[in-house]
């Protein structure tokens, strides 16, 4: 275990998959949980093919299908980074089959839940700029979710709050796993 993650009591074995629903803040607090841990993120956008981009862009939400090859790809990078050490990655995981897609990868993944009053949410995914999924989409995104059930292995963490204690939280809630 490196000094980091020992000084924060998280196991670096493991692969954290920040999720939620759009505008919670996966991006940030992932970056964030990676820096504190010492280890490497990936970013779940990154791995949506130019179509699901394209199609969300246009403010019509993603099904099962069009997710399929997206979760496929982040859980190649789960497998790898569960061999070597863990990783962050944030995506939004909305359903407990995209999670339990992604367990397959490797047994290690923790999710961190960011969760959060659907008007705050909406307040800040309309603050932020250069980002394809419009605020039209959040309301899809609550109807899709279905939130960790007591037999998967992670914390919900709310989103009040700045940055920084929304990361201590999760890191709080981390080392309590």
């Amino acid at each position: 275990m490196s000094t980091r993650t020992a000084r924060f009591g998280v196991s670096s074995q493991r692969v954290i998959v920040v999720m939620g629903v759009a505008g919670t803040g996966k991006t940030t607090v992932g970056r964030r949980l990676a820096e504190a841990l010492g280890l490497p993120y990936a970013e779940g956008d990154a791995f949506h093919p130019a179509a699901n981009v394209a199609k969300m862009s246009a403010g019509t939400p993603l099904d099962d299908a069009d997710r399929g090859p997206w979760l496929d790809a982040i859980g190649v990078w789960i497998r790898d980074r569960a061999g070597r050490g863990g990783g962050v990655v944030a995506a939004s995981c909305l359903k407990r089959a995209y999670r339990d897609r992604l367990r397959t990868a490797a047994p290690e993944v923790v999710f961190v839940h960011l969760t959060g009053e659907r008007a705050l949410i909406g307040e800040r995914m309309a603050a932020r700029t250069g980002h394809f999924m419009p605020t039209t989409l959040l309301d899809s995104q609550f109807a899709t979710l279905e939130p960790l059930q007591a037999d998967e292995s992670g914390v919900a963490v709310d989103v009040a709050g700045s940055p920084e204690e929304i990361t201590e939280r999760a890191l709080a809630a981390l080392r309590r796993l």
